[in-house]
């Protein structure tokens, strides 16, 4: 049985990477910008957009729904949205014959950094609190965490316009469209399971969400910081990031936030972590 379950999670992970690989030709132009310029009205008046990171990304998702749902019927599965903003994931395919098969699959958007090359603004992963620990539970999940075979990211890496904002407030018209500047460009997809980008760091400081790797080359590699370490211990590490607390050689105590330290911890060897650079422009984070 846990065979076959691997068996299909592999068969979803393939489709859904195959799906990732088309998406940037469905929502660019030749020139590689994004097809979507503004919004019209009824008298057909269209107004520009802003890059503002959370405007594209839910524009993002409404273009894309009609091929995610396509891809869904294509191979067996009904969706099921999110029921409320709040919660994980975005999208949870079912399939049809069995609805013990599940995946959970989360869109996330991030821009290129202009003065990083290389390197990304990052993005989360979902929450490690309640519903991450307590894989049974049901508050701010649509399913318990644990009923899903498998947690995939569907990531889109996009470059924002220079000078964009001379844009925002103009009105055009219809017969205008094509002289409308787009607010994004170089629009590139993937797709893996959460974990395989994952740092070990929070990605946001208020919140308890995941924090994502952010070198564009090893996300779309998915080498995150535990792509050698695995699926298991990248979840016993989130379930108890912030609770351990450990003794420095100094004496000094303090809670357990660093890979590095778990694996310590855990009384195996550190370099086990694959090496990860987590503030842009740095080689490495001691």
């Amino acid at each position: 049985m846990v065979a076959k379950r691997e068996r299909i999670k592999l068969q979803f992970k393939r489709a859904l990477k195959e799906l990732a690989s088309t998406l940037s030709g469905y929502v660019s132009t030749d020139d590689s910008q994004w097809t979507i310029k503004g919004f019209i009205d009824v008298v057909r008046n269209v107004y520009a957009i802003s890059a503002d990171t959370k405007l594209v990304s839910k524009i993002v998702e409404i273009h894309l729904f009609p091929l995610l749902f396509k891809f869904a019927e294509q191979n067996s599965y009904r969706i099921v949205l999110a029921e409320h903003q709040n919660y994980y994931p975005d999208l949870s395919f079912i399939h049809e014959s069995d609805e013990s098969i599940r995946f959970a699959v989360d869109l996330k958007t991030t821009y290129r950094l202009p003065d990083k090359r290389g390197f990304c603004n990052g993005f989360t992963l979902g929450s490690h609190g309640s519903y991450f620990i307590n894989r049974d539970e049901r508050k701010n999940i649509q399913f318990p965490y644990g009923e899903y075979l498998g947690h995939f990211c569907l990531g889109m890496l996009y470059t924002r316009t220079d000078d964009i904002d001379k844009y925002e407030t103009r009105t055009y018209s219809v017969d205008q469209l094509n002289s409308i500047a787009s607010v994004i460009r170089d629009i590139r997809f993937f797709a893996c399971e959460k974990w395989e980008i994952a740092s070990d760091r929070q990605g946001s400081g208020n919140t308890a969400n995941i924090g994502s790797i952010v070198c564009i080359d090893h996300i779309l590699a998915g080498q995150g910081v535990f792509s050698k370490l695995g699926e298991e211990v990248f979840d016993e590490y989130w379930m108890n990031y912030g609770k351990i607390i450990i003794t420095l050689p100094n004496g000094k105590r303090k809670r357990l936030t660093r890979i590095e330290e778990f694996l310590q911890f855990k009384g195996l060897d550190p370099n086990l972590a694959t090496p990860c650079v987590r503030t842009p422009g740095k080689k490495k984070d001691a």
